[in-house]
């Protein structure tokens, strides 16, 4: 062939490209949002979202606390402890709505548009979104956001793996391509990320020194959102201040939303002292995660004369299951053994935490769906032992002969019955109690382990576990840290044993390979906390992201379930079911909150004095 020719064909198969993706483009229908399963409830046409006030008086400030502390104002890389909330200053192409369990709607983007299969999702942003310096949000400015998160972040990179590539389709288009089709999430979660200046992060400070997006920073970033930092006072403060030049703030999404002048944080290294912080009146708003300190401590001057509101709310667990646990690190040798693990929670005492230290105010956690729809229960029939079945050679048969329950203890004969178990487990794998000490029978090393905390405030709940680990002969200790060294050990997996807190949606998806996927157990700072490496749960977690139906899906989320039970991952340990929050009247709330959350702080707003 001669290279006429050559050039001729070419440039007809060129031709015939593009007439084709033009003929794609035509046959994309253009939404104004978008769900993983079914459609978004509300129309084209809505005016704001059911749950708030758009007569919100937009004044006050609202006061914060924060555990611990931070050095980090870039919110890309996976280092350095990262202020509270600094992603308020930037937007998403799509926002959520706490109404709905599936449902997202425009906000950069004023609409999106992707094929039946799936593979692609295409965004049209909007001409009126605009940078914080008034310069327009670009489709160079979204291609750049993903290639410096999947670049900078480990949790980005996981979490975004299947996005293989994304460019600027139109004049205000961009498109992100994917390596899986029928992934029905993908769309979505790209839909929930946070976009970055370009040409801000290329640019210099105030120093002139050029800008590096890989390191921390505590230079102010710029923002398209409805915040921008006001000041900051590293490692103790941060406070935001409302932006009247905000692009969004008259948009359907935002509407009767983001009602402080100001948002500030003061940081503490006490819980203790940041209770007291609270009851003073110098922290407006309060979520308690203590369950005895809720039952014991709420009884200052203030709550009885109705100048603090207490509220336990069900809301954000009515499509929420959580998973609260230690969590045994099995890149340590001596967690290896699914008996050891088994062992470890025979040797924990729920019900004398719950009732001399929470005053019977916790549940037991046992699934990792826990409080929903999708928890696991029984014995496998139907759909969910079918696929089960599959996996036969892979599961401990346990899975089909014995449903999952925790050990009980709440009496002297229970917990001797249970201590005595634990060291029968310890005995089939390799150890033995010489004197008062737990050793390997092979080398004689006693058996020792860590728990590792964050503040000093856990180590009350996690001492009555230490004692029952030392009845037992293990050699068990607690090691805290600060917030900036935790983190960092946590990332670089250095731990024996944490607390991992898992937070589940209805739709699970590709997360679940963040949280046990085999791909994910040596890529430092996923949150494979336990470093699953299973071949039947990554078998699982992909009938979970490709499910033809939500009935299909259900039945492999609650296999799944079984399986990561059944194998002794974590130790259960506890939640309430309640978001229990105590606020000064200050502030409030809309009548209504909204069914899958309280609002907060976005819906929230100031009370002028009087009413």
């Amino acid at each position: 062939m001669d290279l006429a020719r050559l050039r001729k064909g070419f440039a007809i198969a060129m031709a015939a490209s593009v007439m084709a993706s033009w003929a794609m483009a035509d046959e994309l229908k253009w939404r104004h949002g978008m769900a993983v399963v079914g459609e978004p409830e509300l129309p084209a046409d809505f005016k704001e979202l059911p749950y708030v006030d758009v007569n919100a008086p937009k004044a006050g400030e609202l006061k914060l606390a924060e555990d611990g502390t931070f050095d980090n104002l870039n919110p890309v890389i996976d280092r350095g402890a990262i202020a509270a909330s600094v992603t308020m200053i930037f937007d998403t192409l799509m926002k959520r709505s706490e109404n709905e369990v599936f449902g997202t709607y425009g906000l950069l983007a004023e609409s999106v548009a992707y094929p039946d299969d799936m593979s692609s999702v295409t965004f049209r942003l909007r001409p009126e979104a605009k940078w914080a310096d008034g310069e327009p949000v670009t489709p160079e400015d979204v291609v750049f956001s993903l290639e410096m998160l999947k670049q900078h972040s480990a949790f980005y990179s996981g979490y975004y793996r299947h996005v293989t590539g994304v460019e600027k389709t139109g004049e205000r288009e961009v498109t992100f391509r994917f390596d899986e089709k029928n992934n029905k999430e993908l769309p979505s979660i790209v839909g929930d990320l946070t976009i970055l200046p370009k040409h801000w992060w290329e640019g210099t400070d105030g120093q002139g020194k050029k800008r590096d997006i890989s390191r921390t920073s505590l230079e102010v970033p710029m923002g398209s959102g409805p915040y921008k930092v006001a000041s900051v006072q590293p490692g103790s403060g941060i406070r935001y201040e409302l932006r009247d030049d905000y692009w969004g703030k008259d948009l359907p999404i935002n509407r009767g939303q983001h009602n402080f002048r100001t948002i500030s944080y003061t940081y503490f290294s006490d819980t203790d002292v940041e209770f007291e912080a609270f009851r003073a009146g110098n922290v407006d708003y309060r979520r308690e995660n203590s369950s005895s300190r809720w039952a014991t401590r709420y009884d200052f001057d203030a709550v009885k004369d109705g100048r603090v509101t207490r509220e336990a709310l069900t809301n954000p667990f009515r499509a929420l299951g959580v998973m609260q646990a230690f969590v045994p690190n099995m890149r340590r040798d001596i967690f290896k053994d699914a008996r050891v693990r088994e062992a470890l929670n025979y040797a924990y005492d729920f019900e004398d935490l719950n009732k001399n230290l929470a005053f019977g105010g916790l549940k037991r956690v046992d699934s990792f769906f826990w409080g929903t729809e999708l928890a696991s229960s029984g014995l496998p029939e139907g759909k969910e032992l079918e696929i089960l079945n599959e996996l036969k050679d892979k599961v401990p048969p346990e899975v089909f002969t014995k449903p999952y329950a925790n050990p009980v203890n709440g009496d002297p004969n229970k917990v001797r019955d249970n201590l005595r178990t634990a060291v029968g487990l310890l005995k089939e794998a390799g150890y033995e109690l010489k004197g008062n000490r737990m050793v390997d029978t092979k080398t004689g090393k006693p058996l020792g382990l860590e728990i590792l905390l964050s503040n000093a405030g856990q180590e009350r709940t996690v001492t009555p576990y230490i004692n029952s680990l030392k009845r037992i002969g293990i050699d068990a200790r607690i090691r805290t840290v600060d917030a900036s060294q935790y983190i960092n050990r946590v990332r670089s997996f250095d731990y024996d044993i944490i607390f991992g807190v898992w937070a589940q949606t209805m739709n699970p998806g590709n997360e679940q390979n963040e949280y046990w996927g085999s791909e994910s157990v040596n890529r430092q700072g996923s949150r494979n906390y336990a470093g699953i490496a299973d071949p039947a749960v990554d078998i699982l977690i992909k009938k979970i992201v490709f499910a033809p139906s939500r009935e299909e899906q259900v039945a492999a989320i609650k296999a799944m379930d079984r399986v990561l039970l059944a194998n002794h991952y974590v130790v259960p340990m506890f939640y309430s079911g309640e978001e229990k929050i105590a606020y000064w009247n200050r502030i409030g709330h809309p009548e209504k909150l909204p069914e899958y959350g309280i609002g907060f702080p976005d819906t929230w707003f100031a009370k002028q004095p009087g009413k």
